[in-house]
């Protein structure tokens, strides 16, 4: 695989503009009697429709820089600006804003609400982000169908495969058409054939242009990516397309 140097990064995800725009990210943590390097001047930029894979050993970084893109986090220094908006100085309830608005997240143990339906752990971003009633429902069932489980709408999730949940979360991720989907280890907890159905349905999310960030150890999944983005020791050691 060849390096990409910024520029070439750039230039590639210039054309369509830049998603996420990372420049020289740090993150310590201070513990008060250690500080802890987890991040050591990140550079990420990331356009319009790219299906990122990011990659490394345990400790290396990756959930650490997966928290900063989400907003869930916010850096020790450098700058973040994400669609175009600076993170940095947004307060907690506009972080929140920005988290509801622009980040869909799908995580490895999935975080359904175990009391509610699938249909209802779709339409929950949708509550929050202040959708009338009537809308909620025509967006999460069109959610739910675009992930092949329009028979099972009603259905909680202890009444579902793994793989099946995994696809819940993928359709509340997309509830508010936000402009990245950050996915976390999205295969982790699967057996293969489910791994296999959860990433068909990234590829066809890729495939109709949504700005995906995985971070995970699959290699199959990685493989699937057009770039991989290995991360170690709080670095980016390789920034590369995967064909």
């Amino acid at each position: 695989m060849a390096w990409m140097s910024r520029k070439q990064r750039d230039e590639a995800a210039g054309s369509n503009g830049h998603i996420i725009d990372m420049r020289s990210i740090t993150k310590v943590y201070d513990t008060g009697a250690i500080k802890v390097e987890a991040l050591r001047g990140i550079d990420l930029v990331v356009g319009k429709g790219e299906f990122v894979a990011v990659v490394g050993p345990s400790g290396s970084g990756k959930s650490t820089l997966l928290n900063l893109l989400g907003c869930l986090d916010t850096p020790s220094d450098g700058q973040y600006l994400l669609a175009g908006e600076a993170v940095a100085g947004l307060d907690r309830d506009q972080l929140a804003d920005v988290r509801n608005r622009r980040v869909g997240f799908v995580f490895q143990n999935f975080n359904l609400l175990p009391q509610l339906t699938a249909l209802e752990n779709v339409e929950m971003p949708l509550l929050f982000g202040g959708v009338g009633r009537a809308e909620r429902r025509t967006r999460a069932l069109d959610r739910l169908a675009a992930v092949g489980l329009a028979d099972r709408v009603e259905h909680r999730p202890t009444e579902l495969s793994g793989g099946q949940m995994q696809r819940v979360a993928i359709a509340r991720a997309l509830a508010m058409d936000p402009d990245i989907i950050l996915a976390d280890e999205p295969t982790g907890n699967l057996d293969t054939g489910s791994g296999s159905d959860v990433m068909s349905v990234l590829d066809g999310l890729s495939a109709q242009g949504r700005t995906l960030i995985v971070v995970t150890h699959d290699a199959a999944l990685a493989r699937r990516a057009h770039r991989m983005v290995e991360i170690r020791d709080g670095v980016v050691v390789r920034d590369a397309p995967t064909t």
